[in-house]
């Protein structure tokens, strides 16, 4: 499948399981969404389960709010990344918030599926990465698919998960194909995994740059270097023990995102990483992200986004300590 067609697919299994669980957002009904991800999904359950909303992101974030108070499964589509400010406050100071604030009686089965990043020369507000506004609020739980595969079970386990989920797709590999055994025993939701074995460096990274440090991997082989790629999967909560495991085998780690280094989610994991293998590191963790600036019109976009270049010089500057 492409990973769309996985989401697609993973939408339908969840709904055809749970009667409760609806889909809703902007054209996500009779035009199927922007990217074609939902479509059918109207024509084959109606209009009651996938709802055609107003342009209103806090709108529609407060009604799946409320809808999880009565017992219902909501699945938030939201039309592209930087589309998903007006709801910030509904996300932060009530979503995130509830089940605390009502000492764990409430629950808030929400998934917010986000379109994020770059790479399909879009224009302004259509390929930004604000995963880590998201991971720097308790109460949230951050992932982000980088196959089909993971598409396809990740989206039914935040389905199934009672805690509110910010699902990050990486828009452009939506088109990408990848292998998905829909009879599968899935890894838990927030376990990092080994997508690549090596010994001299590790690379880290979630969505849209897995493929990246993979290609990378397969360039810094010719050169007879042996890179180790984690699929982090989960931005929060990170499976830190996983990739301890891999850091103390590789003793070297650079960690790869398409949003900005400056406070980037890699400043965390290059600090946890920092204080739980000090005596492993042969070289400082380095981190390789987009610049710090408004993202650029999409005819540079190219120089803004890491890509091989870019992270094989770390990985160069990595192994010449």
């Amino acid at each position: 499948m492409t990973l769309a067609k996985a989401i697609n697919s993973s939408l339908r299994t969840a709904m055809e399981s749970d009667s409760k669980v609806l889909v809703m957002g902007e054209d996500v009904g009779k035009l199927g969404g922007v990217f074609r991800v939902t479509d059918g999904l109207q024509k084959d359950f109606g209009e009651e389960r996938v709802i055609d909303t107003p342009l209103a992101e806090s709108g529609i974030v407060g009604s799946a709010i409320g809808l999880a108070l009565r017992g219902y499964r909501p699945v938030v589509e939201i039309q592209f990344d930087g589309f998903v400010f007006p709801a910030y406050d509904q996300i932060v100071t009530q979503l995130a918030k509830m089940h605390a604030r009502a000492l764990g009686k409430v629950k808030m089965p929400v998934v917010i599926r986000i379109p994020y990043g770059g790479g399909i020369g879009a224009v302004e507000h259509h390929s930004e990465s604000p995963e880590a506004l998201f991971a720097h609020v308790a109460g949230l739980k951050v992932i982000s698919p980088a196959t089909p595969s993971d598409a396809y079970w990740m989206l039914q386990q935040a389905i199934e998960c009672d805690d509110p989920v910010i699902f990050f797709e990486p828009k452009r590999r939506y088109w990408d194909k990848g292998e998905v055994d829909t009879a599968a025993v899935p890894a838990p939701l927030h376990r990092a995994l080994v997508a690549r074995e090596g010994t001299d460096l590790t690379l880290a990274a979630y969505g849209p740059m897995v493929k990246v440090c993979i290609e990378a991997a397969k360039a810094a082989e010719e050169e007879g270097r042996d890179l180790e790629v984690v699929d982090l999967r989960s931005i929060s909560p990170v499976d830190f023990d996983t990739l301890q495991a891999s850091v103390e085998k590789t003793r070297r780690l650079v960690v790869v995102h398409e949003a900005p280094v400056f406070f980037g989610s890699g400043a965390e994991i290059a600090s946890r990483i920092t204080e739980r293998c000090f005596y492993h590191l042969e070289a400082p963790v380095l981190r390789v992200g987009g610049f710090h600036s408004p993202y650029p019109p999409a005819r540079v976009e190219e120089e803004y986004l890491p890509g091989l270049d870019r992270v094989l010089d770390a990985v160069d500057r990595a192994l010449a300590f």
